[in-house]
């Protein structure tokens, strides 16, 4: 299972105790995942089971609907049915329709689909509505808004990959509640529209991680967790393997090139008129082509510094570049 799965898994576990939290999660299941037939009742349809499932338990609680049909209409594509009086109680609990089943709100316009606001998709009419602000007024609501949410059109990249959570919405409007939503808890979402379509989206592992807490995904909030700190230790060990690695070729280069500057020296004009700290350190160098800078500084005598084993080896390269230019 993917880890975009195992979040919807563990989301489908989650039921808010407040009967307002469980219908402001059913706002979102049915905004994107429901329809109204044309004979009035309500379809919600979806590829994931977990989504009806979680459906009709919200619909069991908060409506005492015992007999509601669940069917698989098709391969890989499950849907829920509530017709009559039932169907109308809901989208009066929703504030899509009211007590005689007419609409209270006003269709949100598709682009470029003419009309009188009514989408007909098949043999029924899509869901074109934003969930009514006052059933997500509340910070609760607005977390269980966001689980029904991800449960409907939300997923996840593998965060071994990289981190990238989105949410898909069909209208324009229907995202810029969404992620009016999101920037209530702080959470850095930005839009784009891919196709037909408008995705909500965030990249950055921080937010993602308060997604996943925002909407109780404990669980996965760890397992993520573990992978950011398992990504950020294995990017940390790679730097310095690099720096060290770096470090080791910058010294070996230097060496060669000062052995290397040492026996031009001693081709040209030879060692012994050279003053003695400069004709020491060069010996000393010869004897030792691997050793570090600290590491000759203790083999000369007196001792000295590495700034001063530095600026001797400095001299004696300064003197091997005249006597190549001579």
């Amino acid at each position: 299972m993917s880890f975009s799965g195992q979040i919807k898994e563990e989301l489908a576990q989650v039921i808010s105790s407040p009967r307002h939290c469980q219908l402001a999660e059913l706002a979102a299941l049915v905004q994107f995942c429901g329809h109204i037939e044309e004979d009035g009742s309500l379809l919600v349809q979806s590829e994931n089971p977990l989504v009806i499932k979680k459906c009709f338990t919200l619909l069991k609680k908060t409506f005492k609907i015992e007999t509601v049909a669940k069917n698989q209409m098709q391969p890989q594509n499950y849907r829920l049915s509530v017709a009559g009086a039932d169907a109308v109680r809901i989208l009066e609990a929703l504030k899509i329709c009211d007590a005689a089943g007419h609409p209270v709100q006003v269709p949100v316009p598709y682009t470029n689909v003419p009309g009188d606001g009514v989408h007909i998709a098949g043999n029924f009419m899509m869901m074109r509505h934003l969930t009514d602000p006052v059933l997500i007024k509340n910070s609760c609501c607005k977390r269980a808004y966001l689980r029904g949410c991800y449960m409907a059109v939300g997923s996840m990249s593998d965060p071994y990959k990289s981190y990238h959570l989105e949410l898909v919405c069909g209208l324009q409007a229907q995202a810029e509640q969404l992620l009016k939503i999101l920037h209530d808890f702080s959470l850095d979402a930005k839009m784009i529209v891919r196709k037909k379509y408008y995705v909500v989206y965030m990249k950055e592992g921080e937010n993602i991680a308060d997604f996943l807490n925002i909407t109780e995904a404990h669980k996965a909030l760890m397992e993520f967790e573990n992978t950011r700190i398992y990504k950020g230790m294995r990017n940390m060990v790679n730097r310095k393997v690099n720096c060290e690695a770096a470090n080791i070729t910058k010294t070996v280069n230097a060496a060669t090139r000062q052995v290397e500057d040492i026996r031009l020296i001693r081709e040209k004009m030879g060692l012994e008129g050279l003053p003695e700290p400069l004709r020491q350190m060069a010996y000393v160098r010869l004897e030792n082509p691997q050793a570090s800078l600290g590491e000759l500084g203790k083999l000369l005598d007196p001792p000295v510094g590495k700034s001063g084993v530095n600026h001797r080896l400095r001299k004696l390269g300064e003197l091997a570049k005249e006597l190549k230019v001579k």
